[in-house]
């Protein structure tokens, strides 16, 4: 006989409760474990397609490695230097920037700046400010031994977890099936493959058009000539996945850099706006609905609050779980809308069909 319902929430609670303890106390030992996992579902497809074309899962999962291992090396080879000279002289260019742009504006409108007044003070605590976070962000990411070894221990560890998990995922998911409530089988597995549909289409299309606008950025922008455009194109690039926040946060970067660095040529300043436009426009008419489509479900709005509780709550990791977590409660709230909308507490006695059962 199947437990009530009111012993199997408390069961249910009980285990959310544990889950949620564990991730909050082995935050940082969990990381590599959960990018790996991360890495190992958004590459699993293609595992799944090389089987289809008559190569094994050893064969397949091989076949992975060797590539993701060539792109590696080109990549470290190719990009990264230059990505990381970039980004190091970008967090310092800015606060001199920022000067510059003071001079600018006392210059044009001397008003504002008069000695000893609130706007000279606010401008110099800002700068300040900057100068001083760049310089203490800078020394915590090359300077500490601590973060060194963290580094080179996802290295390490990353890629053999997602290889693992990877070789043996098909059978991790039979497994997890066998062990599910028989009786809630049904649901669960229909639930966890609309869960599964929204990851899919928001990760690996997201994904997907992250690489494609940041290429194009930053390809563009180095080919107009503006400073650090490939830092610039990987920064807009990143951040995507936040509809509308890439191409603000790229594009004023990328004018504010392009107003110092080709003042007075509003032909390259105005090619650089451009090129941002052009991304929007791309972005919006073709590469989001056709990689990621119009039913993923999960609002930008949605998506920062999951992001932004799951980081207060459990740091990094908690925001790498934020978006399969959030995916699986909004398919859960869906779930239970449905269930509400057929159910009597809802239709009451008006509706026809609850008149038609209460009718002799």
């Amino acid at each position: 006989m199947a437990l009530p319902a009111k012993k199997q929430f408390k069961y249910w609670g009980i285990a959310a409760a544990v889950f949620a303890i564990l991730l909050w106390s082995l935050g940082d030992v969990l990381l590599p474990f959960v990018l790996g996992a991360a890495i190992a579902y958004m590459i699993d497809p293609v595992a799944d397609r090389l089987e289809s074309l008559g190569l094994s899962r050893a064969a397949s999962t091989a076949t992975i490695i060797v590539v993701s291992i060539l792109l590696f090396l080109a990549g470290m080879l190719v990009v990264l230097p230059t990505l990381i000279s970039q980004m190091i002289d970008l967090a310092l260019v800015l606060p001199e920037a920022f000067r510059d742009l003071r001079a600018f504006v006392q210059t044009h409108f001397p008003s504002l700046f008069t000695e000893g007044s609130r706007a000279q003070q606010t401008v110099s605590s800002i700068a300040g400010t900057l100068q001083g976070k760049g310089i203490e962000l800078l020394e915590g990411l090359v300077g500490s031994a601590a973060s060194l070894l963290n580094v080179l221990v996802l290295l390490v560890i990353v890629p053999v977890v997602a290889v693992y998990l990877l070789l043996d995922w098909d059978r991790m998911i039979a497994r997890v099936d066998a062990l599910l409530p028989r009786d809630h089988a049904p649901i669960i597995r229909r639930l966890m493959s609309q869960v599964d549909a929204v990851l899919a289409s928001f990760i690996r299309g997201m994904g997907t058009v992250c690489l494609i606008l940041g290429s194009y950025y930053a390809i563009s922008l180095m080919i107009v000539g503006l400073n650090f455009g490939l830092a610039v194109g990987f920064i807009a690039g990143l951040v995507t996945f936040i509809p509308y926040l890439g191409a603000l946060i790229g594009g004023a970067l990328a004018i504010g850099l392009a107003l110092f660095q080709f003042w007075g040529d509003w032909w390259s300043i105005g090619i650089v706006g451009a090129i941002f436009a052009a991304g929007q426009v791309i972005e919006g008419n073709y590469l989001t609905p056709k990689l990621v489509g119009n039913s993923v479900g999960l609002h930008p709005v949605w998506l920062l609050l999951a992001l932004s509780v799951f980081g207060a709550l459990f740091g990094f990791v908690g925001m790498l779980v934020a978006v399969p977590v959030a995916a699986a409660l909004g398919v859960v709230a869906r779930f239970l809308v449905e269930q509400y909308l057929d159910s009597r507490l809802y239709q009451g006695l008006s509706h026809p069909d609850s008149q038609q059962q209460n009718e002799p």
